[in-house]
């Protein structure tokens, strides 16, 4: 790792793989490489929102291609018989509603078919050096032997979590399935996060000069814990703001018993209660990931911080590879220059063949920001990220899925931006409002779609989303954040681990 944080290849490392790369000569400019490095990383952004452009600007000269519409006269009429309202019949031609339908029917086909291809590849896959983690490699070594019941290493990194980590390790001893271990990585705390472990019968590790915050803490406890590991071993790696749901380690464990090729299982996340309107937003944005995964059949998009589990083989498969054939320090689990270590190694997983899954019966309660500053403050750490994670890794059947994911993103915001947009100049520019039938029955069918999407969060998840408006500004903030992203990448501006501190528990919570 670079003073300027450029990752380079290197070799070593905790656990010996050996770098086929040749060092670099002398006679290359060391400098250049390393600014040509990081001018392509701050490209990604500009990259993403210029095909994310030229794809709107495709689509509006393809509508005003045909013929321009006749304008006509608003019609006026009686609502009920006692509102007069005006309104407008003109609805798009059948060309460019076929056009509209087609097209985005064709783009999500594709982006479904490819990365359906990637899985298939991975599973398939015999290339020990390209995807060492394949099911057909994996499972080979352990054909026919017994290595003896799973069993669950959870690892807790923490700092300053006094308030929040006793509900966190209630949830783990209440579980059906008891963890052999918990191990809380005291991360560079100021307050009683150690004390608090020990009374609750969890082992203390405490980092030594850790400067490379949660995937730095985590690195240094894993040297520890991954040599003991078995080939029934399972580790764990939870937020020690999270909650575990009774019955997640019996079904993780499960799936691990059933299935020697599956390299992983994440937990699915629904926030908390409280933080009034911008807490129910959240949450309803939660619900609509899980029910994502759900219709995903469990195939994984993120691997989350807050609850997910590992076998042995992997970790030490990922550590063997970075710097080789995926990005980071060769020895390192977690990548410590990546903003958001889990969904940088959900990549690597991915990239290297692993299999992956988030079942159902996997839930987890996490932390929800309680003020628009906080919420700010972990989007773009998260929005970042997830740019700097695909630019690392580039374009490949692995990570096709997130660059669509961001081109979607930034063409949302074109399209949200461009709605909101023509609505208020529309609103300013005419003395009587006109309704559009049409319009309206779209709008109907979209707000159905939105209510129909959180419909297990509840009735007030339910309430929210059929109000509209107060998620469009919700997402409109979303865009707003994904915009300031790009920006700072693009600029060269320094990133921030932007930690929110969690406010103490009341006495009664921690008792």
């Amino acid at each position: 790792m670079s003073a300027d944080g450029v990752r380079l290849p290197q070799s070593g490392g905790d656990f010996g793989a050996e770098d086929p790369f040749p060092p670099i000569p002398a006679s290359y400019s060391l400098r250049r490489l390393l600014a040509f490095s990081l001018m392509l990383n701050r490209a990604i952004g500009v990259l993403i929102a210029f095909i994310a452009v030229g794809a709107a600007a495709l689509l509006w000269f393809a509508v005003a291609a045909g013929s321009p519409a006749e304008t006509n006269t608003p019609t006026q009429g009686l609502l009920l018989g006692l509102w007069t309202v005006f309104y407008d019949t003109q609805a798009p031609s059948p060309r460019v509603l076929l056009a509209a339908v087609s097209l985005a029917v064709l783009v999500a086909s594709a982006v479904a078919l490819l990365d359906r291809r990637a899985t298939n590849k991975s599973r398939r896959s015999s290339n020990a050096r390209a995807t060492p983690l394949a099911p057909k490699l994996i499972m080979a070594p352990t054909r026919g032997i017994f290595s003896g019941p799973v069993t669950v290493t959870v690892l807790i990194p923490a700092h300053n979590e006094e308030a929040s980590l006793p509900l966190t390790l209630t949830s783990l001893l209440s579980q059906s399935h008891r963890p052999s271990r918990i191990i809380v990585v005291a991360d560079n705390c100021t307050d009683d996060t150690a004390m608090v472990a020990s009374a609750y019968g969890a082992e203390v590790f405490e980092t030594v000069g850790n400067t490379r915050k949660k995937a730095g803490a985590l690195n240094q406890a894993l040297v520890e814990v991954l040599p003991g590991q078995g080939d029934n071993d399972v580790v764990m790696v939870m937020d020690a703001d999270t909650t575990l749901d009774d019955g997640f380690l019996e079904a993780a464990v499960a799936r691990f018993s059933s299935d020697r090729a599956l390299m992983s299982v994440g937990g699915l996340f629904y926030g908390e209660e409280g933080a009034g309107l911008l807490g129910q937003l959240q949450r309803n944005e939660y619900v609509r990931y899980s029910r994502e995964i759900a219709r995903r059949r469990g195939r994984v998009f993120v691997l989350t911080g807050t609850a997910s589990m590992f076998r042995p083989v992997a970790l030490r498969t990922i550590a063997e590879n970075r710097g080789v054939t995926i990005p980071g320090t060769n020895g390192d689990v977690y990548d410590t220059a990546a903003l958001t270590e889990d969904n940088e190694l959900t990549i690597a997983l991915k990239s290297l063949g692993g299999l992956m899954v988030s079942p159902a019966q996997c839930t987890v309660v996490t932390e929800i920001m309680p003020q628009l500053s906080h919420l700010w403050r972990q989007r773009l750490r998260w929005q970042r990220g997830a740019l700097e994670n695909i630019g690392a890794y580039g374009v490949t059947l692995a990570t096709l899925r997130y660059w669509s994911q961001q081109l979607g993103i930034g063409y949302s915001v074109i399209a949200l931006g461009s709605f909101a947009a023509l609505m208020t100049l529309t609103a300013l520019s005419v003395d009587t409002w006109i309704w559009f039938p049409f319009w309206l029955g779209i709008g109907g069918v979209f707000i159905a779609e939105r209510v129909v999407s959180v419909w297990q969060g509840g009735w007030r998840a339910r309430i929210l989303a059929l109000a509209l408006i107060p998620e469009m500004l919700y997402d409109i903030f979303l865009d707003i954040v994904y915009v300031k992203a790009i920006v700072d990448l693009t600029l060269g501006r320094q990133a921030q681990w932007n930690h929110v501190a969690r406010q103490a528990a009341p006495a009664e919570v921690m008792a």
